[in-house]
């Protein structure tokens, strides 16, 4: 595939429908999407947090107060701000927060409520959005993973195991809308710089004292990755949506693919010292 077929999309001005717009990516997003001339409706759990926005770019921003828990509230967002600008080419899925704490800290009430955000949330706005993307003929889904949607760390297993579902609903997403000329692409970061370690974007399970020792040296651990600058991010999304051909998956920042190449080499490596004990569990072929 040569670049000049991956960049040859419509580089025409576009409509941008953007979840958890209020900080970290997406308000970065939101405000660098304004800056190139395309409008978006800015959506965001306390409509406070974005006026600012309608001061600073009038019309082209549309800002709407929506919480991705309430699915009443979703499919209202989602068919207001495709009536108030006549269509929607980009619906973007950020909104989302990271649980804390071991497999065994995390109550099952904290997983219920990560899952309704981080999954459910997701689905209620896919499912508001596909109609209105099908009957206009195209649009393009971004949902936002992480590179924890290919690896699973400790401490963080229950945000990894959402992306991972997040990842599974996208992939299959992808061929069941292709005929109605929607795309789909799941944006991978990496570790960056953005409000997520902030109290609204991280909840922490109550702590057990015999993991003290093994957190405070996954946390070390943390605090000495390298992050990457958020505002150097916005050009790989645009070169996504002004792609003829934009991938499934995309990663932003340096260090995803050299990570997932040693996992996925490990994985392999063990699937197929394994393999004779698989494929006896195969059974006789009738």
């Amino acid at each position: 595939m040569t670049s000049q077929s991956l960049t040859a999309g419509n580089t025409g001005p576009k409509i941008w429908f953007i979840t958890g717009a209020s900080r970290g990516f997406g308000r970065v997003w939101t405000e660098a999407a304004l800056q190139r001339g395309d409008k978006v409706a800015a959506t965001a759990r306390q409509l406070a947090s974005i006026s600012y926005l309608t001061e600073k770019y009038g019309a082209s921003v549309l800002p709407l107060a929506l919480d991705v828990t309430k699915p009443e509230q979703v499919k209202a967002a989602v068919a207001h701000a495709h009536a108030h600008f006549g269509r929607l080419d980009i619906v973007l899925n950020n909104a989302g927060y990271s649980l804390v704490g071991t497999i065994e800290e995390a109550s099952l009430d904290e997983l219920r409520a990560l899952y309704e955000t981080n999954v459910v949330g997701t689905v209620a706005v896919l499912q508001a959005a596909l109609p209105l993307l099908r009957a206009q003929g195209h649009g393009h889904v971004l949902g936002v993973s992480s590179g924890l949607g290919l690896v699973a760390p400790p401490v963080l297993g229950y945000y990894a195991s959402s992306k991972w579902a997040f990842e599974a609903i996208h992939e299959s997403l992808a061929p069941e809308v292709a005929p109605f000329g929607i795309k789909v692409t799941i944006i991978e970061p990496g570790a960056y710089a953005t409000e997520f370690g902030s109290p609204e974007s991280l909840r922490f399970a109550a702590s057990q004292e015999v993991y003290t020792d093994f957190k405070n040296h996954f946390f070390a651990d943390l605090r000495s990755m390298e992050r990457g600058d958020p505002a150097a991010t916005p050009a790989a999304l645009f070169a996504v949506v002004d792609a003829a051909q934009p991938p499934l998956r995309l990663f932003l920042g340096s260090h995803n693919l050299a990570q997932v190449r040693a996992v996925y080499a490990e994985r392999l490596a063990t699937w197929e010292a394994w393999e004779t004990v698989s494929n006896a569990a195969q059974g006789a072929v009738s």
